[in-house]
Order: structure tokens, then C-alpha cells, then sequence
């Protein structure tokens, strides 16, 4: 059974401070690319009302030369609070999209200084800005004179095992002008291996008088009570633990403020959530939005008897009729079940 302790609720109790900003949840939906669109927010957001939502990350370039706002930039302007994140390595040119950003509804503006992936660290964005601590100042700086939103980072403990650096990031980070920064308790070698090293995000707390919001293996309601117990973080962002379960940033937040546990919804509810988040992208993006509803079709399909083989035939679906009809089928097998069987699986997510 998850306990909090008293000090704790009572600290966690209160809005969340962003500089002028303020966030009545200490739960945030991480950016996940690929993922985070307006219609996985609205799933998010019906169990988390109050929290702080992301959009998938968002190149800075490519705004410069193309001038067009992405569909990833698009957010709905009753979801709120709502931030926008960016990456990129110019200053200038993420100060120019910070200010799009700020008219297309930003509550916050982020700034991605922990994504691991290659294409994105090789062009200097992402992770690699830990190991240009100068330049990843300049972009605060240039970001927080061009809006008058707060200005937050997300990133991670160093490049290596060798190269954790996060105390001085963090501090340049905070004296550079950044009103909140997110700590992904991993290497960027690391990728998503080996368990977070919530220590650092506990030694980050320590140091900066900025919140400091805790990332990394935030799977369950008992995670993240552990991790902030542990780090005295200011809060939680979820990332992997959300994709095929957008129940469970609520239930965080529900269990911070009332010390109690939501029942956890069951595979046939998980599965009508599911057919809703493919509805939805099919009359948001069309045909596209069908090819993407494939991996989120799969995420949802784990922990019941023939789930392994759903998954299966979710991942070649072709259109919405094909989709609809084989969760319905799977819908009905349990429906019709006696038992359940729960299946133990590791997912290759994308988190940043």
C-alpha cells in the first residue's frame, strides 16, 4: 500500500510556482515525440485537469526557414496550462520560435537539453548542450528577453557516467534565467537503461531555488511517491509510463492531494479508451493519423489473456473500420471471460 508522508503532502499540497506562473498539479505529461499531440493531451487531460501538458518538440530551424507553425505546435485553446517545447542550438533562432510559441497560446516556453537521439545531438540540440554549458546559457538568455512567459529546461544528468555535470548545468541554467527545470535522472548514454539515478535530482533540489521536477522511471503512483520522498523534488513528469495508460498522471496527482488511490481501469476500459484515441486521430490527421494510432493501438494492448496476439494484428491495422472492429472483438473475448492473465513485457518508448 503507498503511503505520503505528512510533510510531504502538505509541501505538494500547494500550487505549483513557475516564476509568475502557477500550476494547481505537481504532475506533469512529459513532451514525447512522436506522441504528445493534441489528442493524447486531451486523454491526459480528462484524468489530470490540472496539469501541465507539453508538445512534442518543436525545431527551431525549421520554424526560421519555413516560417509555418507544424501541426505539433497547434494546442487547443481551452487546454491549459499548456507548454510548448523547442530545440535547437542557435540562440536567436530558438528566441525567434520562443515568441511563436508565446502567440500560439504558450503558458511556458521549454527548451529540450536532454533528448538522446542522434539526429538530434549530432546537430548540437538535445543532450548535447551538457557538454556546451556556454552555449546552452546564451539560449536561456535569449529566450527569456524575447517572451514574458516563464522559460523552463528539460534535461538529463550528464553525457556519461563520467560526464555527470548536472550541478553546474542546473545552477548556470537557473542564474541564466530558467524558472523551473526538469531532471531525467539518466546519461544521455544511458538512453533509457538501467534504473534513474534519482540521487542527482535530490542533489539538484539541494542547490537551486527554482522547482526542480523529477523524471525518469515514473511508472506507477508508488514511483513517484518514492522518488519525491527521496529527492524532495517539487514534482513529477511522466513520460513512458503515460503511453497506452493516459490514467497516469492522474492518478499521481489524485493520490498527492488526497493521500488515496484511484481504481485502476481495467483492461476493457483501457480498451474502449484506446478505440476513442483512434477515433480521434483518424478525424484529426486522416490516414496519417491511422499509421501513427498503430504503436499507440499496441501500448494498450498488454496486460490480459491474448493480448500478445492483439498487438499483432493492432500493428498492420489499415484503416479506422479494421481498427474499430478488432478491439471490438478483443472488447467482447473479455467481456466474456472468466479469468485474465497478465502479461510482463518491456516497452521501447521514446522519451526526451
Amino acid at each position: 500500500m503507498v503511503t505520503l508522508s505528512p510533510t510531504l503532502q502538505s509541501r505538494l499540497s500547494t500550487p505549483l510556482k513557475i516564476g509568475s506562473f502557477e500550476v494547481k498539479s505537481r504532475v506533469l505529461q512529459s513532451p514525447l515525440s512522436g506522441v504528445t499531440d493534441m489528442v493524447f493531451r486531451r486523454l491526459v487531460r480528462r484524468h489530470a485537469p490540472d496539469s501541465m501538458m507539453y508538445t512534442e518538440m518543436v525545431n527551431a530551424t525549421g520554424l526560421h526557414y519555413v516560417k509555418e507553425l507544424p501541426k505539433i505546435m497547434e494546442v487547443d485553446p481551452n487546454e491549459r496550462p499548456i507548454s510548448i517545447q523547442l530545440f535547437d542550438c542557435r540562440p536567436d533562432f530558438l528566441a525567434e520560435a520562443a515568441v511563436m510559441a508565446v502567440e500560439e497560446g504558450a503558458d511556458t516556453v521549454d527548451i529540450n537539453m536532454g533528448c538522446p537521439v542522434n539526429k538530434i545531438t549530432k546537430n548540437g540540440g538535445g543532450s548535447s548542450l551538457l557538454r556546451q554549458p556556454e552555449v546552452a546559457e546564451a539560449i536561456v538568455r535569449a529566450v527569456v528577453k524575447a517572451v514574458n512567459v516563464p522559460v523552463t529546461v528539460k534535461t538529463r544528468i550528464g553525457w556519461t557516467d563520467k560526464e555527470i555535470n548536472i550541478l553546474d548545468f542546473a545552477k548556470r541554467m537557473e542564474d541564466a534565467g530558467a524558472q523551473m527545470i526538469t531532471v531525467h535522472g539518466r546519461t544521455r548514454s544511458q538512453g533509457y537503461t538501467g534504473p534513474a539515478k534519482w540521487e542527482w535530482i535530490g542533489k539538484v533540489k539541494e542547490i537551486l531555488s527554482i522547482p526542480v521536477i523529477a523524471n525518469g522511471d515514473m511508472f506507477s503512483v508508488e514511483a513517484a511517491v518514492k522518488c519525491l520522498e527521496q529527492t524532495g523534488a517539487d514534482g513529477v513528469m511522466c513520460s513512458r509510463g503515460t503511453l497506452g495508460y493516459p490514467f497516469l498522471v492522474g492518478e499521481i496527482d489524485y493520490f498527492l492531494k488526497t493521500g488515496q488511490e484511484k481504481t485502476a481501469p481495467t483492461p476493457i476500459q483501457r480498451l474502449e479508451c484506446a478505440k476513442e484515441h483512434l477515433q480521434a486521430l483518424w478525424e484529426y490527421k486522416g490516414d496519417r493519423g491511422i499509421r501513427q494510432a498503430r504503436k499507440h493501438m499496441t501500448w494498450y494492448a498488454k496486460g490480459f489473456a491474448g493480448a500478445a496476439e492483439l498487438r499483432g494484428h493492432l500493428a498492420v491495422v489499415e484503416n479506422l473500420e479494421q481498427g474499430l472492429e478488432t478491439i471490438d472483438r478483443a472488447i467482447e473475448r473479455l467481456a466474456n471471460s472468466t479469468w485474465q492473465e497478465v502479461e510482463q513485457e518491456e516497452l521501447a518508448l521514446v522519451e526526451v
